[in-house]
């Protein structure tokens, strides 16, 4: 069915029991057998949950994936993704991606054999150039966090088959509302749900979205066998939050666009990263990949205590680490989400330390953008 049905309907039937319309709470740790041997799908709350499990097929109807599997956070659902190769494999990852998947990479899986290249993947002649006799996966952001390069998500798919390699996307930043990589013949997405497929920063966990059967049992057994699930409580909230997911996303299109807009005429902002503008060297890939270019924006200020002047007087804008709320989010990413990321590799990739980072929410945009001329008085 359209998007918005299936947000509100797939994976959710009336509960058998009493007829409820919402998919209940099961806070349950395990469930009685009819027999020996005998159950009704259910035996033990690590394996399966009927909350989780009515989740996890809304959010495989989403993303047009055939099999969806939720985790505690997005860094253990990226950690399943990454049981799917292993020792002395290499893998080619977009850079400047999340800090905390660069931490990941780089302090835990590297430490266990895995092998890591970062390349520009919007210059996929780089990333194939980075391809070895070892590679096995190319783990793509689109946009990437915090400097909003876009990957062209066909021909990325094309270059993994070609090399029979797993192809991998990260969708937190646009959701399956405004694009969707498994369309694209990327194998996996993945999403940290804390951000705008719960919408209402009151939950933490993440996704996997599979299109394999190879892929879907092994996340399957790692979910089981490591235990990272979500729990019944923060499935229900992300189930909550799904159902106004395209309403939402609209908003934070919507008051974006106006964001950046403001942002890119403001004589105190000396660039401003945002595919929506014409002047993003790939916004027409963002045209003909995505149906929309959120509410993510990135901007320099310069320098960090121009950063820091700014930071310290917003007051509408929250400052806080995530994204993806309902409520307009606003960070300094160098010394808060990619403080793990070296200094010199950020300033190799134009990272600087006046680079700020908004989530633009659902208020009245006027209001964003009265508190944003307040922070820019202050430098």
């Amino acid at each position: 069915m359209g998007f918005a049905t299936d947000a509100i309907h797939a994976g959710q039937e009336p509960d058998p029991t009493t007829g409820a319309i919402m998919t209940p709470i099961y806070q349950t740790s395990t469930y009685v057998l009819e027999g020996l041997g005998k159950t009704k799908g259910f035996d033990y709350a690590r394996t399966i949950n009927p909350t989780r499990l009515a989740l996890e097929k809304n959010l495989a109807a989403l993303e047009g994936g055939e099999k969806g599997f939720c985790f505690a956070s997005g860094m253990s659902a990226i950690s399943a993704v990454m049981t799917l190769v292993g020792k002395g494999d290499h893998l080619v990852v977009s850079n400047m991606t999340y800090g905390g998947t660069f931490r990941l990479f780089e302090r835990v899986l590297r430490g266990y054999g895995l092998d890591f290249t970062y390349v520009d993947t919007a210059d996929l002649g780089a990333a194939e150039r980075a391809i070895r006799p070892d590679t096995r996966m190319l783990y793509l952001e689109t946009p990437t966090n915090p400097l909003m390069g876009l990957t062209d998500l066909e021909a990325a798919a094309r270059l993994a088959r070609k090399h029979s390699i797993i192809s991998v996307v990260d969708n937190t930043f646009m959701s399956p509302f405004f694009q969707k990589p498994l369309s694209f013949g990327i194998d996996i997405v993945l999403h940290s749900t804390t951000k705008f497929l719960n919408g209402h920063s009151d939950s933490v966990g993440g996704c996997v979205v599979t299109t394999r059967p190879d892929h879907a049992e092994r996340i399957g057994f790692v979910q089981n066998a490591v235990g990272a699930i979500l729990s019944p409580f923060d499935s229900w909230l992300v189930l909550r939050g799904v159902k106004t997911l395209h309403l939402r996303m609209t908003c934070h299109d919507e008051n974006g666009r106006r964001v950046a807009a403001f942002l890119k005429d403001h004589p105190k902002v000396r660039r401003v990263l945002y595919p929506g503008l014409t002047s993003h060297p790939q916004h027409e890939l963002a045209k003909r990949q995505c149906s929309g270019f959120g509410g993510m924006i990135s901007f320099d200020l310069g320098d960090y205590p121009a950063a820091k002047k700014f930071l310290d007087r917003v007051k509408l804008c929250a400052l806080a680490e995530s994204l993806g709320g309902v409520e307009t989010l606003i960070c300094h990413p160098g010394t808060m989400p990619h403080a793990s990321i070296p200094e010199a590799d950020r300033k190799r990739q134009g990272f600087t330390d006046g680079l700020v980072r908004i989530s633009v929410g659902n208020e009245d945009v006027e209001d964003i953008l009265a508190d944003l001329e307040r922070g820019f008085a202050g430098i």
